[in-house]
């Protein structure tokens, strides 16, 4: 019985344990959605600003169509996933996403993944990962991991190995935490000029360009390019510690009952155990009575002869 109380008070504390670090990471993670949330709902104001910039220098000056320009080729991808574990199928789900997205284009395809755990999962498809990128772990480290990124980016286009760049990442979504999405980053074609064309500018007045077109047009596409992988990266994240703090609410719910039944075991052994006792005592102290009853017997025999 010793041995086995000693074994449940063990788990009980183990799983009280558990229960705390289960309790800390969800709520870190509940605190990291806020700031990448903030962040997400500033790029969306900043890339709709941006995107009429773009809207406005192409209306204004249209860009000589660029003839040398391949619209087939070698595909590279850039895939944000995560570093740590603990996020669900965070990180299986948008590896399914890019290998079923990138097999229904024609060309061969290249990926970078962003986060350890990417890297691993996407190492076991049959597309080829370069070295990866380590993902940020604050909104301030986004910015250098950006630079990096198109600094990769345009070696590799410069040098003719990729001509077509598609950006891959989790959205945070209403009732479904996240959701898989896609963006063709790279070329800046007439495709992509015409889905610019196709947004309607906000108020009656026409826009007007100030100073060099040219030189407005490079700037802007530059913060383009810039947004869309810092919004990626944002979305990613916060995605990602939905998904953590999900996983840590069912983990929660599972030690408690894990808890619950361990503790109502312990408590049902405990009061056999007792009951055990008790009876050990009623017998001693019946068989206690029995033999100084026999002995009082005895003594009133002797006596009387």
């Amino acid at each position: 019985m010793s041995e086995t109380a000693a074994s449940l008070r063990h788990q009980i504390a183990t799983a009280g344990d558990l229960e705390s670090v289960v309790r800390t990471m969800k709520a870190m993670a509940a605190s990291n959605i806020v700031q990448y949330e903030n962040a997400v709902r500033s790029l969306g104001d900043y890339y709709r600003t941006v995107q009429l910039g773009l809207v406005a220098c192409l209306r204004q000056d249209e860009p000589p169509a660029r003839s040398g320009e391949k619209t087939k080729g070698t595909i590279g991808a850039i895939v944000f996933g995560s570093d740590q574990g603990l996020v669900g199928q965070f990180n299986d789900v948008m590896a399914e996403y890019v290998v079923k997205t990138l097999g229904s284009l024609p060309g061969k395809k290249t990926v970078w993944a962003v986060g350890e755990r990417m890297q691993s999962r996407l190492a076991e498809t049959e597309l080829m990962p370069l070295d990866g990128f380590t993902l940020p772990n604050s909104i301030s480290a986004i910015t250098p991991l950006v630079g990096q990124i198109l600094i990769e980016v345009e070696a590799r286009r410069a040098k003719g190995e990729i001509t077509q760049v598609y950006l891959f990442h989790n959205r945070p979504q209403a009732g479904a935490i996240y959701t898989p999405v896609s963006q063709r980053l790279l070329p800046l074609d007439d495709a992509w000029r015409r889905d610019l064309a196709a947004i309607a500018w906000p108020t009656g007045n026409l826009p007007e360009v100030m100073g060099e077109g040219v030189h407005t047009l490079q700037a802007l596409v530059r913060e383009y390019l810039f947004v869309s992988l810092f919004r990626a990266c944002a979305e990613s994240l916060a995605s990602e510690n939905a998904s953590r703090l999900a996983a840590m609410q069912r983990a929660e719910k599972n030690i408690d009952e894990l808890l619950e039944d361990l503790q109502r075991t312990f408590h049902r052994l405990r009061q056999s155990g007792i009951d055990e006792e008790l009876f050990d005592v009623i017998s001693g102290f019946q068989a206690l009575t029995n033999a100084q009853h026999s002995a009082e017997l005895a003594a009133r025999k002797v006596g009387s002869v």
